[in-house]
């Protein structure tokens, strides 16, 4: 009877399409904080840049009109603080359209000329100045708060709305006619030159290349995006499987799994120390109780329980209804696997105490807990095809289970083979303190085991 099988299926080796499932679910939650963070991140930043901007205009052009700039500058102020109120993770149409309207703006204030001006220069000027670069702000913001789908689409619509622009800008008359021709005799036959300086110009192949320029810029940022989307998902996946991991090793054991590649797949016997623990009767007990009433002694119980097995750098093998198995040494050896099971066992046998005694004070009856030690060889590896298993088999295994239930005839709290305990002393000294409440017992038979083996037992209330 394979009692000593442990069930790795949830934390390592899951039918691939449900821990594809649930890892795609940790990762949007994962996706959802981090582009909420984003957001914040992003309207911050434009706070900051819209303010750098508006300075930055009246510091070059300071005269009254570059206000009505100043203004509009405010708009986008107020998109940002909207886009962080709408925005979340998906297809957001009303955040899509607030991404529209910063780059319809954006796209009207640089070709529209400011209509507070003194100056009335052709409509083309305004290409002049070199406003485009104003877009990669944007573009910028996109990258810290959206996705890499999000990033192209800011990009084609930029290009969208400046060649609208520049189509609304080539149907404009030319309002001052005579510069125009003032230029064109100065330069004289050179039309290349009148093409570079004339303010009615629009100058296609820069406005052109403007765009191509910025579609680059645009996909090599969306890859960029979509690269650390997908490490965030790898590291999400991560994340869940070591949380998983930490439901049956100890923190530090976690920490080795994780530097190395499958280390359970190895299969090999080695030493290790088996602690089974159990509730006396609780068959009987739970057959007066209410099923809400089982189920909650049973998490205080196996909370304390595992705590302790965690704190003495044991594996919390598996749960077996009102008991549990654990295991030290697994999936590594250590220098000290059989000491800690026995402090382990006897840190449990205390906090059983004073659970019983939290019992006692809620009018509740007090449960006998009793624990089973045993130290020797087990084979370890995995089981199963589709579905994996980590096993920890043998007589090692069977033995400590057997020596749990010989407490009931004993009338003792732990029962420990003479192997732990062996190993224990020669681990720590035969003189700790640790072995104060132990007693050696006559050899008994055990059921798997040839020979009689000599026994410790530590008695209740110790």
């Amino acid at each position: 009877m394979l009692i000593d099988r442990f069930n790795w299926s949830a934390a390592l080796s899951p039918a691939r399409n449900q821990r594809d499932a649930e890892t795609v679910q940790f990762a949007k939650t994962a996706l959802a904080s981090a582009k909420r963070e984003g957001l914040q991140l992003a309207v911050r930043a434009r706070h900051v840049a819209l303010a750098v901007i508006a300075c930055l205009l009246i510091v070059i052009n300071p005269v009254w009109e570059q206000l009505y700039y100043v203004v509009l500058l405010g708009l986008f102020a107020l998109i940002g603080w909207a886009q962080v109120r709408v925005g979340r993770v998906g297809v957001s149409r009303s955040e899509l359209a607030l991404m529209f309207c910063d780059l319809a703006l954006l796209t009207f204030i640089i070709v529209v000329p400011n209509p507070f001006a003194t100056t009335h220069w052709p409509v083309a000027m305004q290409y002049h100045f070199g406003n485009f670069i104003y877009f990669f702000v944007l573009l910028a913001g996109a990258v810290l708060a959206y996705s890499w789908r999000t990033v192209i689409a800011v990009g084609t619509w930029t290009a969208l709305l400046w060649m609208i622009g520049m189509a609304w800008v080539w149907w404009q008359p030319d309002r001052n006619p005579a510069l125009t021709a003032s230029i064109a005799a100065a330069v004289g036959s050179d039309h290349r030159l009148f093409a570079l300086i004339s303010p009615d110009a629009i100058e296609f192949g820069v406005r052109i290349q403007e765009i191509v320029v910025f579609m680059i810029v645009a996909a090599t940022l969306a890859l960029a995006v979509r690269r650390s989307n997908d490490l965030l998902i790898r590291h999400a996946a991560v994340e869940r499987e070591r949380g998983n991991l930490a439901r049956y090793f100890s923190p530090n054991v976690v920490t080795e799994l994780s530097k190395q590649d499958e280390p359970l797949k190895q299969v090999r016997t080695q030493n290790v120390a088996v602690l089974f623990v159990d509730i006396v009767g609780f068959t009987a007990f739970a057959d007066t109780r209410t099923p809400e009433e089982v189920v909650r002694t049973l998490r205080e119980f196996h909370g304390s329980m595992e705590q302790e097995v965690f704190r003495h750098s044991g594996t919390l093998d598996k749960y077996l209804g009102d008991g549990l198995m654990a295991t030290f040494g697994t999936p590594f050896n250590g220098a000290h696997d059989a000491s800690n099971a026995l402090r382990c066992a006897q840190a449990m046998i205390t906090a059983a105490d004073d659970w019983n005694e939290r019992r006692s004070a809620a009018g509740e009856p007090p449960l006998r807990v009793s624990f089973g030690l045993h130290y020797g060889p087990a084979v370890l590896g995995d089981l199963g095809k589709t579905c994996l298993e980590f096993a920890v088999i043998g007589a090692t295994v069977n033995a400590a289970s057997r020596l749990e239930a010989l407490t009931r005839m004993l009338d003792c709290a732990l029962v420990a083979s003479d192997d732990l305990v062996s190993r224990a002393k020669a681990e720590l000294g035969g003189a700790a303190e640790t072995f104060r409440p132990l007693t050696a017992r006559e050899p008994q038979a055990i059921r798997g085991i040839q020979q009689p083996i000599l026994i410790w037992t530590q008695p209740r209330g110790s």
